[in-house]
């Protein structure tokens, strides 16, 4: 049966005028689905407007500015009271005609979607859901029953998607702290080196052709390795200095070394080059490797290491100093029990992406559900 939503969804407006002196929650919508949460619990004397909407538990919240990027869901019993503003438009369900709990699929499914894309107008920057037009738009709506065994069917098989992923973050985190303890037992006892010694800082300063570009290599915080900056064109670097790194170099992001953006220079790196932020350091091979150290620095001691080589205040204000660097004491032990822990941690990091590809089949799984159960188009009555 082909309905319009204004049959199903009618527009609530319980406004209020907030009190000073009472505290209220507000309500931020998550794109893509990811349904509603709190923003924050703010004192009424901090809401500059006169007036708010309060939300109510079952209600269906959207936000006219990024409804047609999924920014949209059913109002939570933790939520029930929250305050939002005139961009958050309410609405009651007609739950004699559509199920909350189907409704709550059905708006996370790319129809769902596209009814709220074509019902948005406006400007780049000021594009907002036409509620006029929104309300128009129509559904196949099956029947209650029907509605219930196909809500039912998502809820059994998101459970067990849920069940399945959380198994999968359980094996990941007991893998990481048997390596952790084996890393533990590595360094038992094992002398302390300076940097300076077992991996002294290499730079290789650049002569800018301003005909050339150089394409830039960045390093992400929390160990999560390096990526691809765009190409900058001599004309640009100015009086800017770029060095250039070469695979196996242990490179640290002085601004944010202290919360772990170190990573090792990898071979689909070459070529690329850094600025005076990035420093790079190259392991003795007699007495170290840039693996070994790369897991030492990723540790938690290494970790704190790196914030005590990086004074001043919060985020760019602490930089790793460069002589501070050069003088972490590192654990040392022999070679050959560095290279058995290197061949540990690899076997780690493939189980590791093995599970990360596993994850994410098993987060495709609900999107191509509901493909498969919300496939039609909406139309305009």
């Amino acid at each position: 049966m082909s309905v319009p939503i204004g049959s199903v969804l009618s527009r609530s407006d319980d406004w209020i005028s907030p009190k000073p002196s009472e505290t209220y929650k507000q309500i931020t919508a998550r794109l893509w689905g990811k349904g509603l949460t709190l923003r924050r619990e703010v004192a009424g004397s901090e809401i500059a407007a006169k007036r708010q909407i309060r939300a109510k538990s079952g209600q269906f919240l959207l936000s006219r500015i990024d409804a047609r990027h999924g920014a949209f869901g059913i109002v939570p019993p933790e939520l029930d009271g929250a305050l939002v503003s005139t961009d958050f438009p309410c609405f009651e369900i007609d739950e004699t005609k559509i199920l909350p709990s189907y409704l709550q699929w059905y708006s996370r499914s790319e129809t769902f979607v596209d009814l709220c894309r074509r019902s948005s107008e406006g400007s780049t920057n000021r594009v907002r859901l036409k509620e006029d037009v929104f309300l128009k738009l129509t559904l196949d709506l099956p029947s209650l029953e029907e509605q219930q065994r196909i809500a039912g069917r998502l809820d059994r098989a998101a459970e067990l998607i849920a069940r399945r992923s959380e198994a999968i973050a359980a094996a990941q985190a007991e893998l990481n702290q048997l390596l952790a303890k084996a890393f533990a037992r590595c360094i038992d006892g094992a002398p302390r080196r300076p940097m300076s010694e077992v991996a002294p800082l290499v730079r290789r300063p650049v002569d800018i052709d301003p005909s050339m570009g150089y394409p830039e290599l960045g390093v992400r915080s929390f160990g999560r390795g390096t990526f691809h900056k765009p190409v900058l064109p001599g004309t640009e670097v100015g009086s800017k200095k770029l060095f250039e790194m070469s695979p196996g170099d242990l490179v640290f992001n002085i601004v944010f070394a202290w919360e772990g953006a170190v990573a090792i220079v990898q071979p689909e790196d070459a070529g690329r080059f850094g600025s005076h932020r990035f420093l790079t350091c190259v392991a003795e091979p007699d007495i170290t490797t840039a693996d070994f150290l790369l897991y030492y620095f990723q540790s938690p001691e290494g970790i704190l290491q790196l914030n005590h080589a990086s004074p001043g205040g919060a985020g760019r204000n602490r930089t790793l100093g460069l002589k501070k660097l050069q003088k972490i004491e590192v654990p040392i032990p022999p070679l050959g029990r560095q290279q058995w822990f290197n061949a540990l941690n690899v076997t780690a990091r493939r189980i590791q992406q093995i599970r990360i590809e596993s994850t994410n089949d098993i987060n495709a799984l609900i999107p191509s559900l509901l493909d498969e159960v919300f496939n039609k188009k909406c139309a305009i009555v």
